[in-house]
């Protein structure tokens, strides 16, 4: 079946973050918006007719998640990503981010220290601050364009206060597909020194062709006893609205803490309807999955071409996953908010502004390409004509 990713849907007025809420972020409404991670795709048709018939039921009370919640999380892990799971691993979140504060607040305390590898997805950052424990940057090293991660710097900042590492797997902004071997050596340090492994692998199904992921609690029994990993169905098909997710986690003592405080916090019940968008997506979703990666990777190699032929003074780094695409803006001589006001007033472009993402995101932009291959057509023209009048 074939699926139309080039319709331009229009979200304002549904109280969209992305779009009804521009003159908050940007201070105008006049901006394309290519910044939060949703996409601007239909959520699936066979997602939106399982929502449908519940809501024909019209009685919207408490709810569980049955055999068939879990079943298709199993099949989809295997099938897509050769990881198995067992049933009694897979925890309950209402999102990726909640997650990552209630693994901070599960297994670590005030005082500890819990390391982070920016520039890297924002709210990696209070995760960690807003609970009172200590913030440890581990940079990613970037030469040449290319990224990777800086294992003798991570080895050298371990001390006795050391407690958990959050890594973005695959990441988020830089695109990069973490190898087995570079997860590996890794774990090696974190067994090494008792650190937990916390994954964010939200994006795991947005890999893009030519690529791997690799889930790092599926390289060794060893290294799976340490990590525990985010994954969700709501960036692969926009249903990030349905706050569902899960926490893979096969240690029962660290299983146990987490489960604890989800107890705690009283949010362990969802929702009905995101229940059933999970056991949907993963149930039927290979087929169109495949689809939109070739689209997304379409719109990848658009801004590529582009900037190579057009705009030579942005240079994008080529994502190996997600539908972002981060820019090298650091030949214009700008950054910061001087950076992002020229892609606000200049351009009419509202993107993410580099130095959000921490130290190494300098000068860099964040663009979200989950959007129909004209809007960001339109966007680039923009774009270049901004760049031409400097």
């Amino acid at each position: 079946m074939g699926w139309n990713f080039d319709d331009i849907i229009s979200r304002e007025g549904t109280n969209c973050v992305k779009y009804d809420l521009r003159t908050e972020i940007f201070g105008t409404a006049s901006v394309i918006p290519m910044w939060v991670a949703d996409m601007d795709f239909r959520t699936p048709e066979f997602i939106t007719e399982k929502l449908r018939k519940r809501i024909d039921h019209e009685i919207f009370g408490y709810t569980f998640r049955p055999a068939d919640y879990y079943d298709p999380i199993i099949g989809w892990f295997d099938r897509r990503h050769n990881w198995k799971i067992d049933r009694e691993w897979i925890c309950f979140s209402p999102g990726i981010v909640p997650a990552l504060n209630i693994c901070t607040l599960a297994f670590t305390r005030p005082g500890d220290s819990i390391i982070v590898q920016p520039p890297v997805y924002p709210p990696f950052f209070p995760a960690v601050e807003a609970h009172g424990r200590n913030l440890v940057c581990n940079p990613l090293i970037e030469k040449d364009g290319k990224w990777r991660m800086d294992t003798d710097s991570l080895a050298s900042s371990i001390d006795e206060n050391s407690k958990m590492i959050i890594i973005s797997n695959p990441h988020n902004p830089v695109g990069r597909v973490w190898s087995y071997q570079e997860l590996a050596e890794l774990a090696d340090i974190c067994l090494k020194n008792n650190i937990i492994i916390l994954s964010d692998e939200i994006h795991c199904d947005l890999v893009l062709p030519g690529y791997k992921h690799t889930a790092v609690a599926g390289i060794s029994q060893k290294i799976a006893d340490i990590t525990v990993t985010c994954v969700a169905p709501s960036k692969t098909f926009n249903l990030a609205g349905l706050s569902t997710s899960s926490v893979i986690i096969s240690n029962p003592v660290l299983r146990k803490y987490f489960d604890r405080k989800i107890e705690t916090l009283h949010i362990g019940y969802g929702n009905i309807f995101g229940n059933i968008a999970s056991s949907a997506a993963y149930s039927r979703g290979d087929e169109w999955l495949d689809s939109l990666l070739k689209y997304i990777d379409g719109n990848v190699s658009l801004v590529m071409d582009y900037c190579s032929t057009r705009i030579p003074l942005i240079v994008p780094v080529r994502p190996e996953a997600t539908y972002m695409i981060w820019l090298d803006c650091r030949k214009l001589g700008m950054k910061g908010q001087d950076l992002q006001d020229f892609f606000i007033r200049k351009a009419g472009v509202g993107l993410n502004e580099g130095s959000t993402f921490g130290p190494g995101g300098e000068g860099f932009m964040r663009m979200n390409l989950a959007t129909s291959r004209k809007t960001v057509m339109i966007a680039m023209d923009k774009i270049e004509k901004a760049v031409s009048q400097l």
